[in-house]
């Protein structure tokens, strides 16, 4: 092999996309980046088949976190958060897809996947956030931990959806 073409294959060797693997517990930040391809317990799908889920009626649940209050913020300025856009008929179960959860986080997914599932731990519930992001993936595996078997990501996300044509509405919040 002659240097110019070992050269182009070691360029070639390094620019291929790596996998990204499943760690072995939940993923801290930075969330927004690569994600795997699997969850270890759950069925992970593609736009087409969320939408298709979507169009059956299956529950979903939007896990991103609520826009907090900006710390520079001047003392006594009123602000109000963004409203959060996601798929329509999800639920926003906000702040449950870090890699830890308070207490008050660890109830909201809770509740949030019983009032889903009506209880039913068989029931399909399709989790997500925005595209690359590894909160979903954390709530998801959380709720196969807990038990649930019907467990659906969608990595793609409220971006992906959009990105398709999909629309976005304002967030209703699952509060325990």
């Amino acid at each position: 092999m002659n240097f110019l073409a070992a050269i182009l294959l070691i360029l070639a060797a390094g620019s291929a996309v790596a996998e990204v693997a499943e760690p072995q517990g939940y993923r801290g930040e930075p969330y927004r980046a690569g994600v795997p391809a699997t969850l270890t317990g759950a069925k992970v799908v593609t736009l087409p088949e969320a939408q298709l889920l979507h169009q059956q009626g299956v529950p979903f649940l939007d896990v991103m976190p609520r826009q907090k209050r900006p710390a520079d913020l001047p003392a006594g300025t009123i602000w109000n958060s963004p409203a959060h856009q996601t798929i329509p008929g999800a639920v926003w179960l906000y702040d449950t897809g870090y890699d830890r959860l308070a207490p008050a986080e660890d109830a909201r997914l809770t509740k949030g996947l019983e009032d889903a599932t009506k209880g039913d731990k068989s029931a399909l519930v399709v989790i997500f956030c925005k595209t690359d992001c590894w909160m979903s993936w954390n709530a998801a595996k959380r709720a196969v931990a807990m038990g649930y078997s019907g467990v659906i990501w969608f990595p793609e996300g409220s971006d992906g959806w959009e990105k398709a044509g999909g629309t976005l509405v304002p967030a209703s919040a699952g509060d325990p």
